[in-house]
């Protein structure tokens, strides 16, 4: 499949990304590449091979699972930056 510079620049308009002229070539090019490589990718034979969440099978680590008393509050928030009453504050991340 081969990318032109018009459908990049259509992408790059969805993505409300801002591109110089000059630069859509070249990324046409790339993007060409990189689905080229993808395509490449899906003639293999996957067949028989079972997918994998992980490269390293690591069992997760398992611990006795007991009732406790629960964390002190004042211990566990004594150093905390700002806090209000037993809880932690936090700066706002999402306007």
């Amino acid at each position: 499949m081969t990318i032109d510079a018009a459908t990049v620049r259509k992408v790059a308009r969805l993505a409300r990304i801002a591109e110089p002229e000059e630069k859509l070539e070249g990324l046409a090019r790339e993007l060409s590449a990189i689905i080229d490589w993808i395509e490449q990718l899906n003639e293999v034979d996957t067949d028989g091979v079972e997918p994998m969440a992980s490269a390293v099978h690591m069992p997760a680590p398992m611990r006795d699972d007991v009732v406790t008393e629960g964390g002190d509050p004042e211990l566990v928030l004594s150093n905390a930056p700002k806090r209000a009453g037993n809880f932690f504050v936090v700066p706002k991340v999402v306007e």
